[in-house]
């Protein structure tokens, strides 16, 4: 069921997950901005803008503040977005307690997890994406997890200073008790530039068909392959703080519900490592009582399914 509808105002309108925004400036027509959110409000759904790094005419944004709607906007554009997207030329900028996106390498984090310190001193949430999963190796396991614990220390350093920042790969899965990934083409859709509905930002700019418009409506082939009772690999996961990007499910293993192997290892690693996070925060004193995180014995729950 629907819930989200994501608006890109440009083709150069900020990326926040894992896609390329286009290269050139192509703003969506007044008609198709004031067709998605009639749509929005008619099918009582979220809207979240994202916006390009210049102004937008006056009349676009009398449209936009007409219904109530979350703002991702590039750090070194705008500071006053519900959701940054920022990169390190940015930081010493970004208002306190605010909620930052970061996209990253896997190596780059992996050799200087330390670039982030001065992130969780200052934000509200930090959300690290790995723009490059693809380039995961196993030999990587050793190294990504070192930064994840790393990075845990940190954390548990603003925690004893009441600091309460939360970072996505770790500290999500210490609250979740069930599944909260991206869910696009179920409980979200994206309406492009070009007036059409896409599965998400990443289906668009990858090429994708389009699946309907504001007057039309969504019409999403073998839709219940995009719900996650239908994707039986990660229905029986507790690594809840996955984000299960379709769009790397598809490139991956050519399948949106079944995500690939450096997908799987990645989240598994952030998931023992908010294991070893809620051990460690409980030697200082009580904390989520009642919380367990089980051990595992696999990274991948498809060697599970082998067993």
């Amino acid at each position: 069921m629907l819930k989200y509808l994501v608006i890109l105002l440009d083709d150069s309108a900020v990326s926040y997950c894992h896609y390329e925004s286009g290269k050139e400036r192509k703003l969506i027509s007044l008609e198709a901005l004031k067709s998605a959110i009639l749509f929005a409000m008619k099918e009582n759904l979220n809207v979240h803008i994202v916006w390009p790094d210049y102004e937008l005419p006056k009349d676009y944004k009398e449209i936009i503040n007409g219904i109530d709607h979350i703002n991702f906007a590039d750090a070194s554009f705008a500071h006053d977005a519900d959701i940054l997207v920022a990169n390190p030329l940015d930081w010493d900028n970004i208002p306190e307690k605010s909620v930052v996106v970061v996209k990253t390498g896997i190596r780059d984090f992996i050799e200087k997890p330390e670039v982030f310190l001065p992130l969780l001193k200052r934000v509200a949430r930090l959300n690290i994406l790995f723009e490059d999963i693809s380039v995961f190796k196993d030999e990587m396991v050793t190294g990504f997890s070192y930064a994840l614990d790393f990075l845990t220390d940190a954390i548990i350093e603003q925690y004893k200073k009441q600091n309460k920042v939360q970072v996505n790969i770790l500290t999500d899965r210490l609250i979740l008790d069930q599944m909260n990934n991206c869910n696009a083409g179920d409980e979200s859709v994206t309406l492009a530039p070009d007036g059409q509905f896409y599965v998400c930002p990443a289906f668009y700019f990858g090429g994708e068909k389009s699946v309907g418009n504001p007057n039309e409506g969504v019409h999403i082939k073998n839709s219940q392959l995009f719900r996650l009772d239908h994707a039986p690999i990660c229905r029986n996961c507790d690594a809840y703080q996955c984000n299960r990007c379709v769009w790397l499910n598809k490139q991956q293993t050519l399948e949106v519900n079944t995500p690939g192997h450096e997908q799987c290892v990645i989240c598994h690693l952030e998931r023992n490592a908010s294991k070893r996070m809620l051990d460690k925060i409980r030697e200082i004193g009580e904390f989520l009582p009642g919380k367990e995180i089980p051990d595992i014995d696999y990274l991948d729950p498809f060697e599970k399914i082998e067993k």
